[in-house]
């Protein structure tokens, strides 16, 4: 299988590369560096219908994508690149999986694993531009012009996390005195990279895909201040701990966030391997 990875280099991509390549697809990476270059927002529509026609993918597989930046950013980076996206794997019959995020669903009832029929009411432009392209792949689904997949990831952990997560931040900090956040008691699920490369591989592979939307995370959650913690163990980080008061834009006024698995094990087969502490040991790597 031929596989095109858009943001092969990114935290994701690179974990969706080596399932994919596990898998015994071949993986072509696409992105701004690399062998094949492609830029999603700055290049047209024109020359990705080219890219695509010249390479023949069985399924284009998305890990691109912006955490943080101003509306136009988001936008351009989270919907229009989809949208192009959505346009040409449909006009040349190619599978699309693309990954949304769980900051779609906004807040959520206390104690409920979230599921993906659930309203969505993102809190912030990440959210907001993440849902925008969760639905333009919907829609294509519904129409029958697109075969395809969002894959709506919780809070991903492990090596190469972007400094933009909280996880990340706090990483960048355990070598110094302090660890200096925001406010650390919301309740997040948090899911190991290498279980979202695993489940990119399996929809990408998967002989029918017969949903439009799939959780993917561990499917519990866990207080923000724990997963610091094991991180600071994990470190041997000894100094102080300090919790600002704001939260990020958009996860602010989201207390609590799981992912219901029902869907996604039913339809895929998929379940998490690792728990919150491989996960965590793994950002040190």
């Amino acid at each position: 299988m031929r596989v095109l990875l858009f943001g092969a280099s990114g935290f994701i991509g690179r974990h969706a590369h080596a399932a994919l390549t596990a898998a015994g697809a071949e993986v072509l990476p696409a992105g701004r560096r690399g062998p094949i270059r492609h830029d999603l927002v700055v290049d047209g529509p024109a020359r990705l219908a080219s890219l695509l026609a010249a390479h023949r993918p069985d399924a284009v597989v998305n890990c691109a994508g912006l955490l943080s930046g101003s509306t136009a950013e988001l936008v351009e980076a989270n919907v229009t690149a989809v949208a192009r996206l959505v346009d040409a794997c449909s006009f040349l019959g190619t599978r699309l999986v693309t990954l949304g995020s769980a900051a779609e669903y906004g807040v959520v009832p206390h104690g409920v694993p979230v599921a993906e029929d659930a309203p969505c009411r993102p809190v912030g432009g990440y959210g907001v531009t993440r849902l925008a392209a969760t639905e333009l792949v919907r829609l294509a689904i519904a129409d029958d012009r697109l075969d395809g997949v969002v894959l709506r990831v919780f809070n991903p952990l492990g090596a190469g996390l972007p400094a933009d997560n909280v996880l990340g931040r706090a990483l960048r900090q355990v070598r110094s005195d302090t660890v200096r956040l925001g406010p650390l008691g919301a309740y997040r699920d948090f899911v190991d990279g290498r279980d979202v490369g695993s489940a990119v591989a399996l929809a990408t592979c998967a002989a029918t895909l017969p949903e439009p939307v799939l959780n993917v995370g561990s499917g519990v959650a866990v207080p923000t201040r724990e997963a610091v913690r094991l991180l600071c163990a994990a470190a041997g980080f000894t100094g102080e701990l300090v919790e600002g008061e704001v939260a990020p834009g958009r996860s602010a006024g989201v207390d609590w966030i799981a992912a219901d698995l029902t869907r996604i094990s039913a339809t895929l087969g998929w379940t998490p391997t690792y728990d919150l502490e491989a996960a965590v040991k793994e950002l040190l790597l």
